[in-house]
């Protein structure tokens, strides 16, 4: 087989006429600058890869939010003409320019703690936290009911412990007085970050599984809420396709609905063995009035 030719790439040639015109171009950068003072000296002329007659002129620039900043004036000429107008003019960074950082989207920025009181904290719709249907769960499901007794502890709560806990759980900040769920779009009963407690106490409480939610981690009630509920804003898909789910599941879906005015608690806390406060009630409304 015949060899190959070797390719070689040939730097452009400088344009005489417009690599002369150094004063044309320092007039340009003047004007775009607004100011002579912050124009510096030429620190020279290169050629422009994509076309002919095109020769790019840098000046220094002295203005102290620029530093290391340069002028960039872009000449050029038709061709067989002699006349050097101005293509474009424009401030670039130059080696060690002090410059930005490179932007990150604020999903990548959020830590844990930067949740407060009436922030709300979108979702996306296909959030790898969440499930879209029941049996994507059902393998370990946080429903599931365990016996209190036989698993090695010789005793358990009885029902004035429980209901000591539920009083002191549902007055403190986990409860639905608090100033984070006074400002919160929706309750933790309808965020499918909130996992329930099993045994009596899962009738009005569960935990919080949202790291960035003020109260990770954290016991709170169903009445209870904040800015980083699953449902109060839900982005956009970010794949590319959309996520398919089976139409065979059972799962029905139910669409919220408004729910009753302030979540408010009565006087005496409820027996955390009976069911809660709405618990049986329709969905809610998300997003704030």
């Amino acid at each position: 087989m015949p060899a190959r030719a070797r390719v070689r790439f040939r730097p452009p040639a400088l344009d005489e006429a417009c690599t002369a015109a150094v004063d044309l171009a320092r007039q340009a950068a003047v004007e775009e600058a607004g100011d002579a003072s912050i124009v510096g000296e030429h620190l020279g002329a290169e050629a422009e890869a994509e076309a002919e007659r095109l020769v790019v002129h840098r000046f220094r620039c002295h203005s102290p939010a620029y530093v290391g900043w340069q002028w960039a004036v872009t000449v050029t000429r038709a061709a067989r003409a002699k006349v050097v107008t101005v293509d474009d003019a424009t401030l670039l960074p130059g080696p060690g320019a002090l410059v930005a950082p490179e932007w990150v989207p604020w999903s990548e920025r959020l830590r844990p703690g930067d949740l407060g009181v009436g922030d709300l904290l979108p979702t996306a719709a296909d959030d790898p936290r969440l499930a879209l249907r029941a049996g994507d769960v059902e393998w370990q499901s946080d429903d599931e009911l365990y016996g209190e007794l036989g698993l090695g502890r010789p005793r358990v709560l009885s029902f004035d412990g429980r209901l000591d806990a539920a009083e002191r759980w549902l007055a403190g900040e986990s409860g639905p007085e608090a100033a984070l769920a006074r400002a919160a779009p929706a309750r933790c009963r309808t965020c499918g970050f909130h996992v329930r407690l099993v045994g009596a106490l899962g009738r009005l409480f569960g935990v919080c599984a949202n790291e960035f939610a003020p109260d990770d981690s954290r016991v709170t009630s169903f009445d209870h809420g904040c800015g980083a509920h699953s449902e109060a804003l839900v982005l956009p898909s970010v794949h590319p396709q959309p996520v398919w789910h089976d139409d065979d599941s059972e799962v029905e879906v139910v669409t919220p609905q408004a729910e009753a005015a302030g979540p408010g608690r009565p006087a005496k806390a409820a027996d955390p063995g009976q069911p809660g406060p709405d618990e049986e009630a329709a969905g809610e409304a998300y997003g704030h009035s």
